[in-house]
């Protein structure tokens, strides 16, 4: 976690993509999950330090380990 300064923003979203992510991320955790969004497509000075917070992302890692044991077995049963 980055222990810089923050930014106050002011954003107008639709009421149901509001009520979206406080059903999903959590009323507290919003900005986080705005600024961990929007970080790889507007901040290009430390690539590491992106796959650092990816990898750190234990929901992420365990999506990315089933999607490749996936391929794995699609190798397996493949044509051959």
């Amino acid at each position: 976690m980055r222990l810089t300064k923050r930014m106050k923003l002011t954003i107008t979203v639709e009421p149901e993509v509001y009520r979206g992510l406080r059903r999903v991320v959590g009323r507290r955790n919003i900005s986080r999950f705005l600024n961990d969004l929007a970080r790889p497509h507007v901040v290009t000075d430390d690539l590491e330090t992106g796959y650092r917070a990816m990898a750190a992302d234990e929901e992420r890692e365990a999506e990315v380990a089933e999607w490749a044991e996936g391929l794995i077995g699609d190798v397996a049963n493949g044509p051959g």
